[in-house]
């Protein structure tokens, strides 16, 4: 679809890897940690506006491994409510 790697926790999509950059699940509750670390939402497509709700994680994140796992459960939990919540409206 978009040309990356999914990373899957328990069957669900927690964040994706694209053209060499890492990018985590994003809410209302972790979002602002991506935005105040300056990063942004990816973007599948460059010639169009479209986002996904996968913001980039910060260099930093990524070169301390306990900080990493932190913001990866975070974007795991994130996606599970993401889910639960798609599967309600189906019913």
């Amino acid at each position: 679809m978009f040309g990356g790697y999914s990373l899957y926790l328990d069957g669900t999509i927690f964040g994706i890897i694209a053209h060499d950059v890492v990018y985590f699940k994003v809410d209302d509750s972790n979002r602002p940690d991506f935005e105040a670390a300056g990063m942004g939402p990816f973007r599948p497509f460059e010639d169009s506006d479209v986002v996904m709700q996968y913001y980039e994680v910060p260099p930093d994140v990524l070169e301390n491994r306990e900080q990493l796992a932190e913001w990866a459960h975070h974007a795991a939990e994130v996606s599970r409510r993401a889910s639960s919540k798609r599967k309600k409206k189906r019913s």
